[in-house]
């Protein structure tokens, strides 16, 4: 087992990130991922008390496909995120101004039109708190080889980014993930306690760089392997350093 790819996801709902490596702190989240999030309407997110939100209450593949028609980039050291669409800048800001925040805003408003239900706010997580779609899954597995399984039964290939995991890995067998539930393991410096499977939802049928919903991954998951998941969440155990082509024990 080994690592073939490591994202990042800044901004809940938008595009990933690909990295060459991430450095991991026991007990906490990726670097770097799900820092922010973009309310539809008032959620109820207080930042002096952070507690979980639904994902419903955010903009999100699930509900808003056309995201992912969309090309982002966050630079943590300047904190501007660009937006592309069909190739060209459509919007920046600094995520640390008003004026910045107010920017991004105002795009998706227009972008999304009727589609937004109250005024889009982008939110910041406060420390130790991200906008991650389970309350316990601080970082994401997916196995190559169980979306190839999916593939096959879907009859079209199906690319991974559709699971938007944090960290892909080759070398096990289809489903073999299933087996890794409640053991720890290794992965360059660091070590990751995995504790469950995640369980996927229509934002997997969302083409990633088009915004196109073309298939029902849900349906095709539960027709033919009696199930709704793919990939696993794991709790950072030991921080280090994790890279791509990194081993797994």
């Amino acid at each position: 087992m080994r690592v073939k790819y490591l994202y990042r996801y800044p901004v809940k709902g938008l595009s990933p990130e690909p990295i060459e490596q991430a450095e991991l702190v026991a007990g906490g989240f990726f670097p770097c991922d799900r820092l922010f999030a973009l309310e539809n309407g008032p959620s109820g997110f207080d930042p002096a008390r952070p507690e979980h939100q639904p994902k419903i209450k955010f903009l999100m593949l699930m509900r808003n496909a056309a995201l992912a028609g969309l090309s982002t980039h966050y630079a943590p050291n300047s904190g501007v995120l660009t937006i592309e669409k069909d190739g060209m800048e459509a919007a920046n800001g600094d995520l640390r101004k008003p004026e910045g925040r107010l920017a991004i805003e105002n795009f998706m408003t227009g972008f999304l039109g009727d589609q937004i239900r109250g005024p889009v706010k982008l939110l910041e997580a406060p420390a130790n708190f991200r906008f991650t779609d389970s309350r316990s899954g601080f970082v994401s597995l997916v196995n190559i080889a169980s979306v190839d399984a999916i593939s096959a039964a879907a009859g079209r290939e199906i690319d991974p980014l559709r699971f938007r995991a944090n960290i892909y890995i080759e070398g096990l067998g289809p489903w073999e993930e299933t087996g890794l539930v409640g053991k720890t393991v290794a992965i360059g410096e660091a070590k990751l306690e995995i504790h469950k499977m995640i369980d996927r939802c229509a934002a997997t049928g969302v083409e990633p760089g088009t915004g196109v919903r073309d298939v029902d991954l849900v349906q095709t998951l539960l027709k033919n392997f009696d199930h709704v998941d793919c990939g696993v969440y794991a709790r950072v155990a030991h921080g280090g350093r994790v890279s791509r082509g990194d081993f797994l024990t």
